[in-house]
């Protein structure tokens, strides 16, 4: 009967031939999640010899990752800026540069967080949920908007294991902002913006995120200037957006914010120091078409 060790090490050699990176941490994570203890006890237990019918569902779950599953979807689960949040195929895999940008809102805001914030493409909720955590106490009202009843029915599920649902955030059914009536103090979205012809050259892991949360047009900016253009409209006087991007459209997109009168245009890097996020904010005294009530989708 082969020993946790000797089922490590087999199963991360498994994977780093398939090509998958941190092979070993992936498979400790597998091993893990089939003997349902925390990943540092596995160290404690190396010696310790593998059940039968472990090893089946191990070897199960191996196979899968090494065809390109994410590793998020094989656990079920996600850690984002410290909370677990459920994870599957209905929504992107939250990533790491999506957890900076949450970082470098609540450093912007630490003084005084935004009474209104709306999370566009919202997918799983982890960008708006951990937000709601973040400022529970501070009076701050939530909307959490996405095209994809799939992925509302995965931040609803994230909102409930939050304790968030029946508080002030609101999950709504919307293209953009065309359910979300009106002003916000803040504007928030990681938006689909991969450019149509490089999604067959993607990785198989990123392939299996939902096609219609990666695709952002034919130069994978066409959503994110739809976003830009109705910003003035539903943005607070002084009100912020806040934007993750690709890799090499941090310049377009801060071009397309001035370009709407959008003011105080900056960038700023990720972990990675890839110019990743775009910040703007509606001029106080812009002057905006009025804005035409919307009637709510229910929640």
């Amino acid at each position: 009967m082969k020993t946790l060790l000797e089922t490590l090490k087999a199963g991360a050699g498994y994977l780093d031939k398939r090509g998958i990176e941190e092979a070993r941490l992936n498979m400790e994570h597998l091993l893990a999640h089939v003997l349902e203890c925390r990943r540092l006890e596995l160290y404690l237990r190396f010696s310790q010899s593998m059940r039968e019918d472990d090893l089946e569902t191990l070897r199960g779950l191996v196979k899968r990752r090494g065809e390109g599953e994410p590793l998020q979807h094989l656990l079920g689960s996600v850690e984002f800026c410290g909370h677990e949040l459920v994870c599957d195929h209905r929504a992107l895999v939250p990533r790491p540069e999506t957890e900076r940008l949450v970082e470098l809102l609540l450093e912007r805001f630490a003084v005084r967080a935004p009474a209104s914030v709306l999370d566009v493409g919202t997918g799983s909720g982890c960008i708006g949920l951990s937000l709601a955590k973040a400022w529970t106490g501070k009076g701050t009202n939530f909307t959490l908007a996405d095209v994809s009843e799939d992925a509302l029915e995965l931040a609803r599920l994230n909102a409930s294991r939050l304790a968030l649902d029946g508080t002030a955030v609101r999950i709504l059914r919307s293209d953009l902002f065309e359910k979300t009536a009106g002003q916000f103090d803040l504007v928030v979205a990681n938006l689909p913006y991969i450019p149509a012809a490089e999604i067959p050259v993607l990785s198989a892991e990123v392939r299996r995120d939902p096609i219609r949360a990666l695709v952002g047009g034919p130069s994978g900016t066409e959503i994110i200037a739809r976003l830009i253009a109705g910003c003035l409209a539903h943005l607070t006087p002084g009100g912020t957006v806040a934007l993750e991007v690709g890799h090499d459209q941090a310049a377009a997109v801060a071009a397309l914010c001035a370009d709407a009168g959008l003011a105080d245009v900056e960038t700023a890097r990720d972990l990675q120091g890839v110019e990743r996020f775009v910040w703007a904010m509606r001029p106080r005294d812009a002057v905006v078409q009025h804005i035409r009530p919307q009637q709510n989708s229910p929640r």
